[in-house]
């Protein structure tokens, strides 16, 4: 069978034209905005972007989402671009994407499909194909029958990349079977994540999030001394990566950089990642990184935060980490952020600039936040001991009276974990 992720043999880049429409009464980003930033989808999926349009409307047509004048006029413009592409930044439904395809006689693919192929080309090691491949087919499966018939002719095309011309072949229960299998390979993967993670307990966890391309894998880099993939272009990273630092008061952490966010992220890519985003829901402290030069980046920030809200992130400390400063010098922006996000930090990642202020302010929050217990458990409570070591620093043990006391170390954060399993416990004050 052909490789899902096989690289599109085309040399001519598809001539798109992109369409955004939106409801009276929505607010959020402006039109502009928005198909800005789908055109940097576009580009980053190989496509040249040719032409624009935008349809405000009471409510979307249920044939075709955009009115049928409109589709007249997209047609037209077709025509006059030479354009061999139609990308919507909204969802579309299998019969939306199929009526359009017929009336311009041309292929037309949506914002998840978009993402998807992205996903689908920087996707290197086995768990970020798999991943990939499971969110792939979760979103095929209901487009099987009908509006998929521009595949035999446009192999490799952007929205098509993965089963490419054997997707016509496949049914539906051989889709499913494929979906059941991805699922357990990926249940493996996450078996894994899960033995390597609960080595980590004894360290203080960071995790880096962000809009894509806000300079997160950027800034891993200059805080860690490595080389993970820092381009200039939307998700660059798809896969979670974790180092151990030396902090300047000899405090040593893990942080992790982790795939960027981006608005409407596909559900299926959520779903299939999770093992990924872990990361993040296990994280001590969450650095989210914001590009400041970004003019939406109050929007960004809102995206993210619901993300991690959807992923289990709720709770976990935040500092808001401005990225990019050497792009940005409005001294009241920087008023008005302080104001807005008390105790954000401003960094430069490309120039350095900040970064020592920001490992200080890090290492300060990681000594206020610990504390030391002393955790009390049956002699016979595996489990419970078990998750004290998973997650902190274990210093003594003591068997009195029919039972064990361990005393340990770790984040405020995590107390509730020992809670939840009912583990009794008391702090003890100024113990260090």
């Amino acid at each position: 069978m052909r490789s899902f992720f096989e690289t599109s043999k085309k040399k001519v880049k598809q001539r798109a034209i992109i369409v955004g429409v939106s409801k009276k009464g929505d607010r959020g980003e402006t039109d502009e905005a928005i198909l800005d930033e789908l055109a940097s989808l576009c580009g980053t999926a190989g496509a040249l972007v040719v032409g624009r349009m935008t349809q405000l409307l009471d409510r979307f047509n249920s044939a075709t989402m955009i009115g049928s004048g409109k589709v007249d006029e997209l047609a037209a413009h077709i025509g006059e671009s030479k354009a061999n592409l139609v990308v919507f930044d909204t969802i579309l439904s299998p019969s939306q994407q199929a009526n359009l395809e017929k009336r311009l006689g041309t292929q037309v693919i949506d914002r998840p499909a978009l993402i998807l192929d992205i996903f689908a080309i920087h996707a290197k090691t086995r768990e970020a194909r798999t991943q990939v491949e499971l969110a792939q087919m979760q979103y095929i499966l209901p487009r099987l029958a009908g509006g998929w018939t521009h595949l035999e002719r446009q192999e490799g095309a952007i929205g098509t990349r993965g089963p490419g011309e054997t997707q016509l072949e496949t049914d539906r229960r051989l889709v499913r079977k494929r979906i059941k299998d991805l699922k357990k390979k990926l249940e493996n993967i996450e078996g894994e994540r899960h033995v390597q993670r609960k080595g980590r307990g004894e360290f203080f966890n960071l995790c880096l999030v962000g809009y894509t391309n806000a300079g997160k894998s950027t800034l891993f880099n200059r805080l860690t001394g490595e080389d993970v993939v820092a381009e200039d272009y939307l998700f660059a990273t798809l896969d979670s990566t974790t180092r151990k630092v030396r902090l300047p008061r000899r405090n040593t952490v893990l942080i992790s950089d982790t795939v960027g966010f981006i608005r409407n992220l596909p559900v299926p890519l959520v779903a299939s990642f999770k093992s990924t985003l872990l990361e993040a829901s296990e994280a001590d402290l969450l650095i989210h990184v914001i590009d400041i030069s970004d003019r939406d980046y109050e929007e960004r920030i809102g995206t993210v935060t619901q993300v991690l809200d959807d992923i289990g992130c709720r709770g976990i400390p935040v500092m808001p980490v401005f990225n990019k400063i050497d792009k940005q010098n409005d001294p009241d922006l920087y008023m008005g952020l302080l104001k807005q996000y008390p105790g954000a930090r401003f960094v430069s990642a490309s120039s350095g600039e900040g970064l020592g202020k920001l490992k200080e302010d890090i290492e300060n929050y990681m000594e206020q936040s610990r504390v030391t217990i002393l955790a009390t458990m049956n002699p016979h409570d595996s489990r419970g001991y078990g998750l004290l070591q998973s997650i902190a620093h274990v210093s003594e043990t003591i068997s009195i009276d029919g039972v064990i006391q361990f005393k340990a170390r770790l984040p405020k954060s995590r107390l509730g974990k020992l809670k939840s399993q009912g583990i009794e416990f008391e702090v003890l004050e100024n113990h260090l």
